[in-house]
């Protein structure tokens, strides 16, 4: 098969409507949330993101975000949309004492993604991922590359002007973030995976030194106690994939062996996604998608080392 990275396909600017906004302030904002989610938000300073779960009891992921403290102290979680109402309610039924206000402030921000030569450059550690850097009214997030090609996330306040660069689609941006190997849940895949089936512990989504939160003793055991038994993978394939489509094994018809969590055409041919897969089934046979019979995935090498140990 041929090389399909190309990072010349993953020049300039994407406006990424996908993408909502949950604002958290009050005195309590980062004790609060630091409660809920599967990094450290007691710490976090002006110059670091977050990549972090929310997960229901059993340690199943309800939502990822991309969350980080603006120069005032409000916290800012980048989700996808068609979890953000949910989310935002369940997270608000948590609240109870604390001084902490949650809203939907999807509309008082845009997000756009920034990738190779529209990156910006010159802040601050912009090239190592989960950094993070104000400039005036905007926070730039570093993200995971995608090939090699550097990419940011910048979210700013409505009405701000697009960042400079020629403009990049919605599903080229898709792709690259396919690509990265750092998966953003959506509906589709709803409590389906505990955060290590995404790699999450493997790319700073998962802190294991500090406090409770829901489904903490799960995510902690299957670390710890060699229970993890799925991992994320990136895999091509020929025919079109989408979240929540079941993988299965040439020689086990009976059930799947995994689920694509994230997908995206490929802009040579084909499509890219991001499945989480039984490791035994990744490392034996042929894997086809949504039935026995259907069109083969083929495993890609992942563009960063799986942690063994904590």
């Amino acid at each position: 098969m041929p090389d399909r990275s190309n990072p010349t396909l993953l020049n300039g600017v994407a406006v990424l409507t996908d993408l909502g906004v949950i604002q958290i302030e009050g005195e309590d904002a980062a004790k609060f949330i630091h409660g809920q989610l599967t990094h450290d938000f007691a710490l976090l300073g002006q110059d670091t993101a977050r990549l972090a779960a929310f997960c229901n009891a059993k340690g199943r992921m309800q939502a990822s975000f991309i969350g980080f403290k603006r120069p005032d102290g409000v916290i800012l979680l980048v989700c996808s949309r068609d979890l953000l109402a949910a989310t935002l309610k369940r997270l608000s039924m948590f609240v109870l004492r604390a001084k902490a206000k949650l809203r939907d402030a999807s509309d008082q921000f845009q997000v756009f993604g920034l990738a190779g030569n529209a990156t910006i450059s010159g802040a601050a550690h912009a090239s190592v991922a989960w950094s993070k850097a104000d400039l005036d009214t905007a926070s730039l997030v570093a993200l995971y590359p995608a090939d090699g090609t550097p990419r940011q996330l910048l979210v700013a306040p409505a009405g701000h002007a697009t960042p400079a660069g020629a403009a990049l689609s919605a599903e080229q941006w898709a792709w690259g973030e396919v690509r990265s190997g750092v998966a953003t849940l959506t509906q589709p895949v709803w409590e389906a995976f505990v955060p290590q089936m995404l790699n999450y512990e493997s790319v700073g989504g998962v802190s294991f030194k500090k406090g409770c939160y829901p489904g903490q003793e799960v995510v902690a055991r299957s670390q710890f106690r060699g229970t993890l038994k799925r991992r994320a993978f990136i895999a091509h394939c020929l025919a079109p994939a989408a979240p929540g489509t079941a993988v299965f094994a040439h020689d086990d018809a009976d059930q799947p062996v995994g689920m694509v969590v994230q997908a995206a055409a490929a802009p040579l041919g084909g499509w890219d996604a991001i499945v989480s897969l039984q490791l035994a089934a990744a490392q034996a046979g042929t894997l086809h998608l949504g039935a026995p019979g259907g069109a083969v995935l083929q495993l890609l090498p992942l563009p960063y080392p799986l942690l063994d140990d904590i």
